[in-house]
């Protein structure tokens, strides 16, 4: 009897032990809607992307500001690349992860081109949790964006229910970024800045979501933790689009046509060409793969991935 008892103590004590370590950090899944055989909103603007590839950028972007500037927070993404997953499969891996959030990307569509906007959708206005974390990211993308919001909207508003939403088992927002049938707002969300400060929207509200949900968890890494988090990250590419003798200016007219942010490294070499300029921050190869094709267009056709 007393080994009867000595074993379920230690049972006890170790799935409790496994409970107070799980509280150290939160779930978070990244949900790039569409992908593979559904392309989701097919675009009509020659040179413009279909809403898969858009929404996964945007994942990439939002995951990466996580990884960089907060720490105690996991992310697990749904997909990294062109890849047809199934909503029953989304639901599955956010709840077999026991996930404590679920943000699903997407860009919308309508036939009627003067529509604009962007909008955050709820399962249940009922849900004050979730939708307190849906006005965040609306009042982010008003003011950090400066996109026209529509609003947090539910099933009743859409007149049927989003099986990501009504089917997870964590606190689970769809996020609409804007319409890709306007063609303003094509562009922007066509463009790296847009999909960038989009990304960096979302990234805000959930920063300040989950400080005042987790009051006693410190999620904001340090500035050394932040440079440090950067240079050793793993999985992450950029973008190389070329190499020089000597330094050029990252803001030389001749890289304004990318309408990206060029970082310029000096290498530890003997060899002429000490310096490379790099373009993108992404969190897998093929998200960067899906960059590298406009790079290559406008005039860099030497440019190649390269893991960070």
């Amino acid at each position: 009897m007393k080994k009867v008892f000595l074993l379920l103590f230690v049972v006890f004590t170790c799935s409790t032990a496994v409970t107070f370590a799980q509280r150290n950090e939160i779930v978070l899944v990244i949900d790039a809607g569409h992908g593979g055989n559904d392309p989701g909103h097919e675009t009509a603007i020659n040179g413009h992307s279909d809403e898969k590839a858009l929404n996964l950028k945007i994942a990439n972007y939002f995951g990466g500001y996580i990884s960089k500037y907060l720490k105690n927070v996991r992310v697990i993404y749904t997909r990294t690349g062109d890849k047809t997953i199934s909503l029953d499969d989304r639901v599955d891996i956010a709840n077999s992860a026991n996930a404590d959030y679920f943000i699903s990307i997407h860009c919308n569509g309508n036939d009627r081109k003067s529509v604009r906007g962007t909008e955050t959708h709820v399962h249940s206005m009922s849900v004050k949790k979730t939708v307190n974390l849906g006005k965040k990211i609306e009042q982010q993308f008003s003011a950090r964006a400066g996109r026209h919001s529509r609003g947090v909207k539910d099933k009743e508003d859409l007149a049927h229910s989003l099986q990501v939403l009504k089917f997870t088992e964590m606190t689970s927002v769809l996020v609409e970024c804007g319409f890709i049938t306007n063609t303003k707002e094509a562009n922007y969300l066509n463009s790296t800045y847009g999909q960038e400060i989009i990304a960096s929207a979302i990234f805000r509200a959930f920063r300040s979501f989950i400080q005042e949900q987790h009051p006693t968890m410190n999620f904001v890494k340090s500035s050394s933790e932040t440079v440090a988090s950067t240079s050793s990250a793993t999985g992450a590419y950029t973008i190389q689009i070329m190499s020089s003798k000597s330094a050029l200016d990252v803001n030389d007219s001749s890289f304004k046509r990318l309408k990206m942010k060029v970082s310029r490294k000096k290498l530890n070499t003997t060899r002429a060409y000490k310096y490379i300029y790099t373009v993108g921050n992404y969190a897998s190869r093929s998200a960067a793969k899906l960059e590298l094709a406009k790079i290559q267009k406008q005039g860099f056709r030497d440019a190649i991935i390269v893991k960070q």
